[in-house]
């Protein structure tokens, strides 16, 4: 038997490896995909692969962007909404039970003091609490829509580096409060009955509140006056939001740009104060006969026809004082409710990098 050259087997070794590298390399590959500016081609030895998507393009990741950073606002929102709802709730049911306190007769006045301890020698202090559930509940759709929405119309309806005139940001605010009202009225409805029932058990006109809880209550509702119940009173209602934050809104927003303007303050908390202020006098002032319209014609059971009815009604026998119930109490709930408010809101805004209002 012929033996091998000794010199052939060191010559294999390269070779195979030749091979053995040349299988590897991209044009011995068998074409799998060629991805083009128009869709992606599937070569002779791969027919049957899945279709590789084209990646997302800038504009897609742009919009996924804004959404997230809309919906960051909208938490953030929400957050300070609570907060201020659940430190400034005494004051609120306070002013209810004085725009409810002698409705229909002439001359029938109650103080904010005495409408205060009246509430705590019968309900006890948590009496001061009753209707906070829906009150928050309320808020976090209200005042998330109200303020996002205000805010995405000052800059959809203004050119970059320009500010809109004080006129626009009447109109903005009116339109975000009254659009976002119409979303909150079945939680403020449940929120003024809740408020009304201590009231009418301690004066002995029902045994016991009509419901337990925000649930209860939605529920109650729903059964006996049918799921368009849930919205009576919602006329005066966003007649009431739209007036609200056409004063706030605003009011705010102006200011804001007016204290920055003077070189006094810079954008911090000391220029938040400020502009909270006046913006929870003007919405006060703006809004309190559409409160007290709105209050009793949630809380009547056929008294008043609609809320033209019902201001007619009150300016007749209670005078325009009557249309003004509750304005201390409702300008000392707004004041601490819109401090609360932006400055908990600027802050986490800022906190959180999303920027200033």
């Amino acid at each position: 038997m012929a033996s091998r050259p000794p010199d052939s087997a060191p010559e294999s070794v390269p070779l195979l490896r030749r091979i053995s590298d040349n299988a590897r390399t991209p044009d011995r590959v068998p074409l799998q995909r060629r991805v083009s500016g128009e869709g992606v081609e599937l070569g002779p030895d791969n027919a049957n692969s899945k279709m590789q998507q084209p990646p997302p393009s800038s504009s897609s990741r742009d919009d996924n962007a804004a959404l997230r950073l809309w919906g960051a606002k909208f938490a953030l929102t929400g957050v300070s909404a609570m907060t201020a709802e659940s430190v400034t709730f005494p004051i609120d049911i306070t002013k209810t039970r004085m725009q409810l306190h002698g409705e229909g007769q002439a001359g029938q006045q109650v103080s904010f003091l005495r409408a205060g301890s009246t509430i705590v020698q019968k309900e006890g202090f948590f009496g001061l609490y009753r209707g906070v559930s829906p009150a928050i509940a309320r808020h976090v759709p209200y005042t998330g829509t109200r303020v996002i929405l205000y805010e995405y119309l000052r800059g959809r309806f203004t050119k970059e580096g320009e500010k809109p005139s004080f006129l626009m940001r009447l109109g903005m605010g009116f339109t975000a409060g009254g659009t976002a009202q119409v979303i909150a009225v079945p939680m403020d409805l449940i929120k003024v009955r809740m408020q009304a029932d201590g009231r009418l058990v301690a004066s002995g006109e029902l045994s016991k509140p009509r419901y337990s809880g925000l649930v209860d209550a939605m529920r109650k509702i729903t059964a006996q006056e049918g799921v368009v119940g849930l919205w009576k009173g919602s006329v005066p209602a966003v007649q009431r939001a739209a007036m609200v934050n056409l004063g706030e809104l605003a009011t705010y927003d102006t200011a804001k740009q007016m204290w920055l303007g003077t070189g006094l303050v810079a954008d911090n908390v000391y220029c938040h104060v400020l502009s909270a202020v006046c913006s929870g006098f003007f919405a006060s002032l703006a809004s309190t006969p559409a409160d007290v319209v709105k209050t009793r014609l949630m809380n009547q059971s056929g008294v008043y026809k609609g809320s033209i009815d019902c201001f007619v009604k009150t300016a007749q026998t209670e005078g325009v004082r009557g249309l003004y119930k509750g304005f201390l109490p409702g300008w000392a709930r707004l004041g601490p409710w819109q401090l609360v408010f932006w400055v908990t809101f600027e802050k986490l805004r800022h906190v959180t990098g999303v920027g200033t209002f």
